[in-house]
């Protein structure tokens, strides 16, 4: 198959420090078929292992830098990324920080949020990824922890930007998540969850992911937050969503520091 010599990147509109960059997969430009179509960067979906391998090598070009590459559990373990990191076994966790030029803090994706961190001096960087478990558990607020443990710096030292994700209009929940966030259902915040009626006429509630990032992330002292906007279920053209397809690709965010 006759592959693009570059692929269509969403390059996030964020004021980044000098010497970073950051970028997400779009599902255009790649070698995978139906319905994981076209550039899917997961091997543990169901594609073809031949055309994941070439859409990652495809990836890594275009970014001019090394995806790590991690195993994502919903949970909250943050990993350091040192000079060989590539070259280790594929590590679980939810999150990565480094403060190695070339090597990409990666996170996976198909409607979760990944969220990317950099100080403002550029001297580290971080990325997250962060479903409503994650959010629950604590994995950005362990994230701003973790970088700023390793370097000294403040929290208020961090940028962060949310990329796209399921945007509240299509994300139904259920009770158990309410649970999950400490919340009763006569005392939620109206800006995180909204009543909504399933079709066979059951209670949900529809999840604003990006609101519960922000206060997650306003709780952990980060005051620059950047939302991206775009919601991976109403934009099928450019985004996997698992909740709109079931079997389908996943996305990467990545960044780095050059």
């Amino acid at each position: 198959m006759n592959l693009p010599t570059s692929l269509p990147l969403l390059r996030p509109a964020w004021a980044l420090p000098a010497g970073v960059a950051a970028a997400m997969s779009l599902r255009a430009g790649g070698a995978s078929a139906a319905p994981f179509d076209n550039l899917n960067l997961s091997p543990g979906v169901g594609d073809d292992a031949a055309a994941v391998r070439s859409n990652r090598r495809l990836f890594a070009a275009e970014l001019g830098a090394t995806p790590v590459w991690m195993r994502h559990v919903h949970g909250v373990h943050v990993m350091r990324l040192l000079a060989g990191a590539e070259q280790a076994p594929l590590a679980t966790a939810d999150a990565a920080w480094t403060t190695e030029r070339g090597l990409a803090c990666t996170v996976g994706a198909a409607d979760c949020m990944p969220v990317l961190f950099a100080l403002r001096d550029g001297s580290a960087v971080a990325a997250a990824h962060a479903g409503w478990r994650g959010l629950a558990g604590g994995v950005l607020q362990t994230t701003v922890q973790a970088l700023c443990g390793g370097t000294g710096a403040l929290p208020q030292d961090c940028l962060a930007w949310m990329g796209p994700c399921i945007g509240p209009q299509h994300y139904q929940v259920r009770d158990d998540v309410l649970v999950a966030f400490g919340a009763a259902a006569d005392e939620i915040d109206e800006r995180c969850f909204l009543p909504h009626l399933a079709a066979d006429g059951s209670r949900r509630w529809l999840a604003n992911l990006p609101a519960l990032a922000l206060q997650r992330l306003q709780q952990a002292g980060v005051r620059d937050v950047t939302n991206a906007g775009h919601c991976t279920y109403s934009e099928p053209s450019s985004f996997f969503s698992f909740r709109r397809d079931g079997v389908t690709g996943r996305h990467a965010a990545c960044i780095w520091r050059l």
